[in-house]
């Protein structure tokens, strides 16, 4: 087994949370969890076997094991790990992970969430759980070893920087700068991968706030433009009637009759 299904739109129940240390009076583990999924974080070197499958252990690798799945420890020595024993819910998006990856730079905030997982977990499940659910999506959305999973790297880093900054002027250049590459590959990939130019999914992501704001704040109109980088009120306007398919009033009152556009 190289690959696993999983099926993150729901928490997860965590059933237990800790750190394992092996290899001490055994260097070779054999077991399986008949109904929970294991999460493991590495800090150590070994190898791990499901059937046929074999795969490195390295410090700062994570696997994450299915249910039911018979799998074999092969230690060098004292060996220590997070683990999460867990169960996911069968319904949602699934999403097909590698049962081994390399966390590279992403390792250290995996070990930030499983270190709050573990220590939560005798007295606050739901904190346990959500950090081991943040854990979860971010070992789904570790780049693959053709560099991706889901979005390019550049085109989800290009998307966080968007977020973060819609408020605040933004410009292709400035995004493309941001992320390290050029305006020209940065555009080539987002609407490879998009289907939008970078432009578009700027405007998309801007009216869409706008859109939240104007329907469950009373903040006014001048304001929610403000808040989402546009501060010209035709400018905004037009904006509004383009992608939300009225003007910023319309929207508001229709939200307010009940009518709300799912556009």
């Amino acid at each position: 087994m190289k690959l696993a299904t999983l099926r993150l739109d729901e928490p997860p129940t965590v059933v237990a949370a800790g750190i394992g240390i092996h290899g001490v009076s055994t260097a070779h583990d054999v077991f399986r969890l008949p109904d929970l999924w294991q999460l493991h974080l590495y800090h150590y070197e070994g190898v791990l076997s499901l059937g046929q499958s074999v795969h490195p252990i390295r410090p700062g690798h994570v696997s994450l094991v299915p249910p039911d799945t018979e799998v074999q420890f092969h230690y060098r020595g004292r060996s220590e790990h997070f683990y999460v024993h867990l169960r996911l819910h069968d319904s949602g998006t699934a999403r097909v992970v590698p049962v081994m990856q390399d966390a590279a730079a992403e390792s250290t905030r995996l070990a930030e969430l499983l270190r709050h997982a573990v220590a939560a977990m005798a007295t606050s499940p739901p904190r346990a759980t959500a950090e081991v659910w943040a854990a979860l999506w971010r070992v789904a959305e570790l780049p693959g070893d053709d560099g991706a999973r889901g979005h390019h790297p550049f085109v989800a880093a290009a998307q966080a920087y968007v977020e973060e900054h819609l408020a605040g002027p933004l410009s292709v250049p400035d995004v493309a700068r941001a992320v390290g590459v050029s305006h020209s590959h940065l555009t080539r990939l987002f609407r490879a991968e998009t289907g939008r130019t970078v432009v578009s999914y700027i405007r998309h992501r801007r009216l869409q706030r706008a859109r939240h704001l104007l329907l469950s704040s009373t903040l006014s109109i001048t304001a929610v433009a403000a808040a989402v980088g546009i501060a010209d009120l035709q400018a905004f306007n037009k904006a509004c009637r383009r992608e939300l398919g009225a003007s910023p009033r319309d929207v508001r009152a229709a939200g307010s009759a009940g009518h709300v556009s799912t556009r």
